[in-house]
């Protein structure tokens, strides 16, 4: 958790630039994230290999100067370590580099396979350390806890009701500016997608007690009522109050909750009679110091909390769960209203999309990097003959208007002002709604609008197909697609 003399206030003004950009203000109440209390059947989370993934992240820091603060080795090395068992489970994995943290690192951003993309759950712990030591409880505790549910995921392999995302943040400790980056780079509709974001900082604390970011908020119903189930009288987290990364996407108007142990605030005698431990002591007595250690557990806090994010995944996002209605109501027009597309930002890789493979990806490497995310779609650019595609059906409710948007960066070698050698074409079944060529070349992504109106009542395929002569290369990078209906 980020020191207390870096935390951020929403202040009135603040709130009112948010509002007039569009975006809601959450209060602590959050019905929209749709879940209900009732307990799903959810998998034990052995505390064992969580504290086995703790002992990796103390290897890692004592091998790097002792620790894993953003931007040095134990920090890659971090990332690398839950990548490669994240990986191995079969997870969909990326690196976003966040380019304006103080110290430039990487988020971990991992999907799991399943459920509808625009139906989102997602979970994140900040997985860098202070410079001062490893940060096992600091944010060890969280990261190893998402890996471990992570696996379980996986091993459990579960119909899904709702998409699970996990995430591992860069820079938390310098001001939540891993999370913010990849909050802030979310469009609108992206934002819509994340029903609710959890976050798990400090959740082993030594002297720990129980606390819900949120606790009243529908958002905060699963973990709250597992840790009832135990008897456990949590409380709400006003130590950590928009000091962890939560905080970020609070501000961009998604719903959030989280788990956690406590910091250096101390421990009152009441809670020391409910929750056991030292009353007057401070919760974690190493926060932000060399002796934050794997010694620096209290494993029968961190257990508690990792069954409860099971139980959360479980409640929320796998099969069988039910999401009821959201209380607010829904847009005027029926059918007629939001996103039709599904993975309209390539996140999810290739997932409900096909055409060509490999077509896409994360480019920023190669000098094409996504408008938002770090996934796109980028076709041709060889400098020779080739052809390049990719579509997904569609269906447009009858008497809606709807329009196709996306997004689009087009380089090309091409030095003429008035033929068009390279194409890409955008139809809709067999119409062409247009088509743009190495002549649209332009230095940045430039949104493109076309009308769909004429296919009310159909389901439609809509598809981007690339055309390539045999000289000169021209890229057609495609990203944040949408079919709005209204």
């Amino acid at each position: 958790m980020r020191p207390r003399s870096a935390a951020l206030t929403l202040t009135a003004s603040a709130a009112l630039l948010l509002v007039g950009a569009g975006l809601a203000i959450p209060a602590f109440a959050a019905p929209s994230a749709g879940v209900t209390p009732a307990l799903a059947a959810a998998p034990d989370i052995a505390v064992a290999n969580v504290q086995a993934h703790l002992t990796q992240l103390g290897s890692i820091a004592s091998s790097n100067g002792g620790t894993r603060r953003s931007g040095t080795a134990g920090y890659t090395a971090s990332v690398a370590y839950i990548k490669g068992k994240l990986q191995a489970a079969g997870y969909t994995v990326a690196e976003q580099t966040c380019t304006s943290c103080t110290y430039r690192a990487n988020n971990l951003i991992a999907d799991w396979p399943g459920g509808p993309s625009d139906q989102i759950t997602m979970f994140g712990a900040h997985l860098d350390s202070v410079a001062a030591g490893p940060g096992i409880n600091d944010n060890g505790s969280g990261s190893a806890t998402l890996l471990e549910n992570a696996l379980v995921l996986a091993q459990q392999n579960p119909t899904m009701s709702r998409h699970v995302r996990f995430a591992w943040w860069a820079g938390e400790e310098q001001g939540l500016q891993g999370s913010a980056f990849y909050a802030n780079a979310l469009t609108t509709t992206q934002r819509s997608q994340i029903k609710a974001y959890y976050n798990f900082d400090m959740i082993g604390s030594p002297n720990g007690g129980y606390f819900i970011n949120h606790i009243t908020s529908a958002a905060a119903a699963p973990m709250k009522a597992y840790w009832d189930s135990l008897g456990l009288q949590p409380e709400e987290n006003t130590e950590g109050a928009g000091r962890s990364d939560d905080y970020s996407f609070e501000r961009v108007g998604i719903p959030t909750s989280g788990y956690a142990a406590g910091a250096s605030a101390r421990k009152t005698s009441a809670q020391a009679a409910k929750w056991g431990g030292t009353a007057n002591s401070a919760y974690d007595s190493c926060y932000h110091q060399s002796c934050d250690t794997t010694s620096n557990i209290n494993a029968t806090v961190l257990n508690r909390a990792a069954d409860g994010v099971a139980a959360t995944i479980w409640q929320t996002s796998v099969g069988g769960s039910t999401t009821p209605p959201p209380t607010t109501p829904p847009p005027t027009g029926g059918t007629c209203s939001g996103q039709k597309l599904l993975n309209p930002g390539f996140e999810s890789g290739a997932t409900s999309w096909t055409g060509t493979s490999g077509a896409i990806g994360q480019w920023a490497s190669q000098g094409q990097p996504a408008r938002t995310g770090t996934y796109s779609a980028w076709l041709l650019g060889y400098g020779s003959t080739h052809t390049e595609s990719i579509s997904q059906a569609v269906t447009i409710p009858a008497g809606c208007s709807a329009t196709l948007t996306f997004y689009t960066h087009i380089d090309s070698a091409e030095t003429t002002t008035t033929t068009a050698y390279d194409k890409l074409t955008i139809t809709a079944g067999s119409t062409t709604l247009g088509t743009l060529s190495n002549l649209n070349k332009a230095s940045g992504y430039v949104l493109r609008t076309y009308s769909l109106n004429a296919f009310a009542g159909q389901t439609v395929t809509i598809k981007f197909n690339g055309t390539e002569d045999s000289s000169l290369q021209t890229s057609f990078v495609i990203d944040d697609t949408a079919v709005t209906v209204s």
